[in-house]
């Protein structure tokens, strides 16, 4: 079988392969979950390993963007500073006519603390004309003055002698002064674009005691770590697993710095993260004292309407009313508990709460061996001593409206709002406070008559420098709104009058205060044929009068008689030259009895330049604007020039004080009868608007009553405005108006005659000064006394 195929050969290698298969097959099999084993873990450690590097990348820019945001705060100016503004400044030296009382009512206006010996800035004893007091360091206008212990002698009208003690070889001895200071009230602060109030007060100016209290309470270990420290957070995790509930959080004050500069009060893990992130920034670029500073005057500690009070040195203010370098310790607690939760903790809504808290506070600080025993007991004694609500200052928003025309009339574009500049003013807050009480007193009483929507304007400004004391724009002064002291235009009815009578004493070869007028019924034609017939307002006639009893009782037809005697122009030039402007009177004669209209605030200055002599001050409230750094950007010293006559002024200001003593405000001397004050009411027509302008030796003080929808008060000048003046003045402890005669001015007798006019005589029963720079009124006196005796000898 030659030809037989060897298939056993060739079936062999497949044979083999056959038996061979399942070997390689579980061969395979078996190394197959190895390999895979190898991957899953290669793919998994790759996963890690992307997951990371995303990760440390996002981590990179996170880092990056925080540090820029962290950077441009801290490098710029960190906050949106408010301009804090200020009342004028108390100067005080011997022969002031400035009384005890006066001073007195000023130091508590500034919540200076009355003591037995005062020794630390801002307290004060008092006895019978002297004061004793520790004037408070401030930053004037002019630059820093130091604390200074001061005495101050009276006399009953003014200053008498200013002491100071200081120090001279170990003892304490008083050195004559001829001037002392007293620093000026807060009034409160012009808000920058931001809802955080605050006043920038560096670290090294805070009480240490305050500082140790805050770290030891907040962050002991504030000085050891980075930013976030790891134990605080154990030590918080295990006191809130003991009591079950959160108790103690584990923040350091960087990240609490970190969550109130740039953070939400959300809660969530992300804000955590982010807040924890920056605080590693920020204490790996700037320094501890640096941190602490920021934190100082950042953190949150009230809420005040609409406005977050920030930083201790105005939760100060805002709590106790004073500077925070004069809080005692367990105020300074007080303070510092509030930071854990100023809600919560509010001592007006819950006292019991927030004295547990200050205790805890004191209790940490005697623990820490910074305050010894005898002090922690007689600490946690004491009441919570916050004033009587939180406040900064007294709202005065007509005041303020009045400031923001002038600094944006007088310092335009310097004036930068969120740069923390400081504003001095002219504001006198016993006036303010003063004009406040007599609204809110005496507005309802005369709403009962005129009706409940009765409105008032009242401006008050310096005899003499024109300086704005006090404004009130409406029945409500703290409340914002429509400003009537200097929007609202009303007619001003016979406050005008002054001024042409002032126009004819201008006059003194026409005119004299014992000049008769005519007081008989008028017709007075226009240029169209018009009639215009002006009355008295008791609608009687008296024939005649003279000049100086028709003024003090605001006669109508003597008063058009002497207008058109002078002439309109002639009025209307005096009128201009006093500060009214010119455009706002028209050239008719019923501008004579005021049928046109002014603001409050552009009476007073007419009436200012009338009671101050001639001499013409331009109304103005702001003094002086001043940077942080003490760069004076604007500032404005009182400045007056003469505009009409002394003598002129001086007989007018005498026939104002006849109209309260004889006249239309009679009701006023009866309550101040020795004050020898000046003043003149107004009504409108219809009685829609009732005027009074009072003058004593202070101030010229002018008020407005009347509707905003311009329909009858149902008051006269006497029956309304003179009521809310004479509450004022009362309140306030007028200064008598002593006017010192000119030259050129003497007193004459006159004979009144029964048809009601004078006639001079040497030896008559009214005494009258008149103006007479020729000296034809003494001699034709004296020559008639000659006459006298000739005639005598001659017999």
């Amino acid at each position: 079988m030659p030809d037989r195929k060897p298939t056993s050969h060739s079936e062999q290698p497949q044979g083999a392969d056959i038996s061979d298969t399942p070997t390689s097959a579980k061969s395979s099999v078996a190394s197959k979950p190895h390999a895979l084993g190898r991957n899953k873990r290669g793919y998994i450690m790759y996963g890690l390993l992307s997951v990371g590097i995303a990760f440390f990348i996002a981590t990179v820019l996170l880092g990056f963007r925080l540090q820029q945001v962290v950077s441009d705060k801290f490098t710029g100016q960190l906050w949106q500073l408010p301009s804090v503004v200020y009342a004028r400044e108390l100067v005080l030296q011997p022969g002031a006519k400035v009384r005890y009382e006066e001073v007195l009512n000023e130091l508590k206006q500034l919540k200076y603390q009355q003591v037995d010996r005062p020794s630390r800035s801002g307290e004060y004893t008092s006895s019978r004309l002297k004061l004793e007091f520790v004037r408070r360091p401030f930053i004037f206008k002019e630059g820093k003055e130091d604390e200074r212990h001061v005495v101050v002698e009276f006399d009953y009208t003014s200053v008498k002698r200013i002491s100071e003690w200081v120090e001279r070889g170990g003892k304490k001895e008083l050195k004559q002064l001829g001037i002392i200071r007293i620093e000026p009230k807060m009034l409160g602060m012009l808000e920058s674009q931001t809802t955080e109030q605050r006043i920038y007060l560096p670290k090294d100016q805070m009480p240490s005691a305050l500082i140790d209290a805050l770290i030891t309470t907040e962050d002991r270990d504030f000085y050891q770590h980075d930013g976030v420290s790891i134990v605080a957070i154990g030590r918080a995790f295990v006191a809130n697993i003991k009591a079950g509930r959160t108790v103690q959080g584990g923040s350091t004050l960087t990240q609490q710095l970190a969550k109130n500069l740039f953070l939400s009060s959300e809660r969530s893990l992300w804000r955590k993260i982010k807040e924890a992130y920056m605080a590693l920034i920020i204490d790996h670029n700037y320094e501890k004292d640096q941190i602490l500073d920021a934190y100082l005057n950042q953190v949150y500690l009230a809420q005040s309407g609409k406005q977050a009070i920030h930083g201790f040195a105005l939760g100060a203010r805002f709590y106790f009313g004073r500077p925070l370098s004069e809080l005692r310790v367990d105020q300074q607690a007080l303070l510092v508990g509030l930071v854990k939760g100023p809600s919560y903790y509010n001592p007006w809504r819950y006292p019991e709460r927030a004295t547990a808290r200050r205790d805890l506070v004191l209790r940490m600080m005697h623990d820490s061996q910074m305050i010894d025993n005898a002090s922690y007991k007689k600490a946690i004694q004491r009441p919570l001593d916050v004033q009587e609500k939180g406040q900064l200052s007294r709202r005065q928003p007509a005041y303020f409206d009045q400031l923001r025309r002038e600094l944006t009339e007088q310092v335009g574009d310097k004036f930068e709002s969120g740069k923390g500049l400081r504003l001095f003013t002219t504001l006198d807050p016993l006036s303010q406070e003063k004009a406040e009480e007599a609204v809110r007193t005496t507005m309802p009483k005369l709403a009962k008559k005129a009706g409940a929507n009765i409105e008032n304007a009242i401006v008050i400004a310096d005899r003499l420098t024109g300086e704005v004391r006090a404004m009130v724009g409406g029945s409500k002064p703290g409340y914002a709104g429509f400003n009537r002291a200097i929007d609202a235009k009303r007619q001003i009815g016979s406050v005008v009058k002054p001024a042409i009578y002032l126009a004819a004493l201008s006059q003194p070869e026409r005119f004299s205060l014992a000049t008769s007028l005519e007081d008989k019924p008028l017709k007075l034609t226009g240029e169209r044929g018009e009639i215009w017939s002006p009355r008295n307002y008791d609608r009687q006639y008296r024939g005649a009068v003279p000049l100086y009893l028709a003024l003090a009782k605001s006669y109508n037809i003597p008063t058009v008689n002497l207008g058109m005697a002078v002439g309109l122009e002639g009025v209307i030039d005096t009128m201009a030259k006093l500060g009214v402007d010119r455009q706002e009177i028209p050239p008719l004669p019923s501008m004579l009895l005021g049928a046109f209209t002014l603001t409050p605030f552009e009476v007073t200055q007419m009436y200012q330049t009338i009671a101050s002599g001639g001499r013409k001050a331009p109304l103005k409230a702001l003094s002086a604007v001043v940077t942080n750094d003490g760069e004076v950007l604007f500032q404005q010293l009182p400045l007056s020039s003469q505009v009409v006559s002394e003598q002129s002024a001086w007989l007018t200001m005498y026939g104002l004080q006849k109209t309260v003593t004889e006249g239309t405000a009679r009701y006023l001397n009866g309550q101040l009868p020795s004050s020898r004050l000046a003043g003149k009411t107004g009504t409108s027509d219809k009685g829609r608007d009732s005027w009074y302008v009072g003058i004593d030796g202070r101030e010229v003080v002018t008020v407005w009553i009347g509707k905003d929808d311009n329909s009858n008060s149902k008051l006269t000048g006497s029956s309304g405005a003179l009521r809310l003046y004479t509450d004022y003045i009362l309140r306030r402890d007028p200064e008598p108006l002593v006017l010192q005669r000119p030259s050129e001015i003497a007193t004459f007798d006159y004979q009144r005659n029964q048809n009601g006019t004078y006639s001079q005589r040497c030896l008559g029963q009214e005494h009258l000064p008149a103006w007479d720079p020729n000296g034809l009124l003494k001699v034709t006196c004296v020559k008639k006394v000659q006459r006298f005796f000739q005639n005598l000898f001659d017999w």
